[in-house]
């Protein structure tokens, strides 16, 4: 990865005791514990700058270590693995390598429990629950009884300019004297890109402007996903033609439709092959079932959106 994230201005520790680290990291980044081999000096690096309401950190514990937390409540934490790998366990038994690239989401309710590969560096951004739900608020975006939650796993070269603006951040962050102006503002734009971009629970179908016709052609595809759905048929049930239809599409949820049903029959099969309880023999007749005829390119548009093939997917829940 070629982002600069934090340099040696932010450093606090250098070749340092993992639990002098974690210490550090409980008073002002987030309360954890940590457990390391019985043998071995593992030595520790820390690069450490808060920037208005975010918290900016580049660690490596420099040694096999497991990571546990309960959960934060008030915070996300987006972990980005730049070098190394962790592996991390999640809800319902999953489990999953991270490799350098991948970002890793964690919802304030989530518990943490994560181990370090020896190598592993990782770049960690704080961001208060408080902020997120601002900007649902301010955009009039609807958001489920529960909270905004995020789908743990994601690469952060699909997040279109995101390792930019993590590098432009930190280099804010650096400056000499950081306007609270901009720190707001680059605080928004994070949470923004994070609810535009990554999956998560929220609608952003404006509570106060829900278009009939629209919300028409969502139910229309939720009722149909098994189905070929063309445009021409969306574009007639909203009375519009397809090129209004696309603008529709971009306007209400941000992308096409063809994307948008592609989408939702994925997120549709990956809840079927989670559950325990839904009767599937194998991925082959799911995929058919929403009509995914080319297999290896349906695997592919899969472990983009979860990132994992749908066979691991349906192997973590026997």
């Amino acid at each position: 990865m070629v982002f600069r994230l934090l340099n040696d201005k932010s450093r606090i520790f250098a070749d340092a005791s993992p639990y002098e680290v974690s210490d550090y990291v409980n008073q002002h980044v987030g309360s954890h514990c940590i457990r390391l081999p019985q043998n071995g000096s593992a030595q520790a690096s820390l690069s450490h700058r808060t920037f208005g309401n975010l918290d900016l950190c580049r660690l490596s514990y420099g040694g096999s270590v497991r990571v546990t937390s309960p959960a934060l409540e008030t915070i996300y934490h987006l972990q980005v693995l730049l070098s190394g790998h962790c592996l991390w366990k999640g809800r319902g038994n999953q489990e999953h390598y991270f490799t350098p690239g991948e970002l890793l989401l964690i919802n304030p309710d989530d518990q943490v429990d994560l181990t370090y590969s020896d190598d592993c560096e990782k770049f960690i951004v704080k961001l208060p629950a408080t902020t997120i739900a601002k900007v649902c608020s301010d955009n009039h975006w609807s958001v489920p009884s529960e909270g905004v939650r995020f789908a743990p796993r994601h690469y952060l070269e699909h997040i279109e300019g995101f390792g930019n603006l993590l590098a432009l951040v930190c280099e804010e962050a650096e400056s000499a004297q950081p306007l609270p102006q901009v720190t707001e503002q680059f605080t928004r734009i994070i949470a923004t890109k994070l609810l535009a971009q990554v999956a998560n629970n929220v609608s952003r179908l404006p509570q106060d402007e829900h278009s009939p016709s629209f919300e028409r052609i969502l139910q229309f595809i939720e009722d149909n996903l098994k189905q070929d759905i063309s445009l021409e048929q969306l574009a007639e049930l909203a009375r519009i033609s397809p090129r209004s239809l696309y603008g529709m599409f971009d306007k209400h949820v941000g992308t096409t439709p063809k994307h948008f049903i592609r989408q939702r029959k994925l997120e549709k099969i990956h809840a079927q092959l989670s559950d325990p309880g839904a009767r599937i023999r194998n991925v082959t007749e799911v995929a058919l079932d929403y009509g995914f005829l080319h297999l290896g390119r349906f695997s592919e548009n899969y472990k983009n959106a979860f990132g994992e093939l749908p066979s691991d997917t349906l192997r973590r829940r026997c």
